[in-house]
């Protein structure tokens, strides 16, 4: 099975793509949502995590505050280490059991942070959904309760825009309608399709 990792910058429209190829009947793994479901109040990495960040990382009803968990660790490398050491194996894991259920053509792995934790090695191709830094920085405001300098701060923390065209395989250009991006989501499918059939 042709292995697709799904990349991109905040606000590039990571989610939409992935459910456009979702609508075409293709297998999406998302290590957010993975991420999230391990997190889950009365998880092991959650206990993990809250021993090793202290309570003030939970909210009142006992789920993880991840506003203050993202404060956190984007302040401090070593703390940011210390959760993606608890996390990441964790998310690989279970990447690897979703693979091994699916019998599709291609599939696509959701990585928004593909290329800075240098997981380019888990697929066959990459995908980067790109759009210009402006409309990340738009779209990011409206949907996050952020100002723009801590947006722009978590931008910066990212692999630039540059970083990830060069490891692209294939690059989807989210600055148009939502109606050019189903095209170029249909051209990649029928790609990908003919990319499994061939390997």
């Amino acid at each position: 099975m042709l292995v697709v990792a799904l990349t991109g910058g905040i606000g590039s429209g990571k989610s939409t793509v992935s459910q456009l190829f979702g609508a075409l009947g293709t297998p999406i793994i998302d290590t957010d949502i993975i991420a999230r479901q391990l997190v889950a109040p009365g998880s092991a990495a959650l206990g993990e995590i809250t021993n090793q960040f202290g309570p003030t990382i939970l909210s009142a009803d006992g789920s993880l505050d991840r506003a203050k968990l993202r404060q956190i660790i984007f302040q401090n490398a070593e703390k940011k280490a210390q959760l993606e050491s608890i996390l990441h194996p964790l998310i690989r894991k279970e990447v690897a059991r979703q693979l091994s259920e699916l019998t599709a053509p291609y599939c696509i792995i959701v990585i928004p942070l593909l290329i800075e934790s240098n997981q380019q090695g888990i697929s066959n191709r990459i995908l980067v959904v790109d759009t210009p830094e402006s409309a990340q920085l738009a779209r990011v405001t409206l949907r996050d309760n952020q100002t723009e300098n801590e947006i722009s701060a978590i931008m910066s923390a990212q692999a630039s825009r540059d970083q990830r065209l060069a490891a692209a395989n294939e690059v989807i250009h989210n600055d148009g309608s939502l109606e050019e991006l189903k095209q170029q989501v249909a051209g990649l499918h029928q790609k990908y399709l003919a990319y499994s059939q061939a390997s």
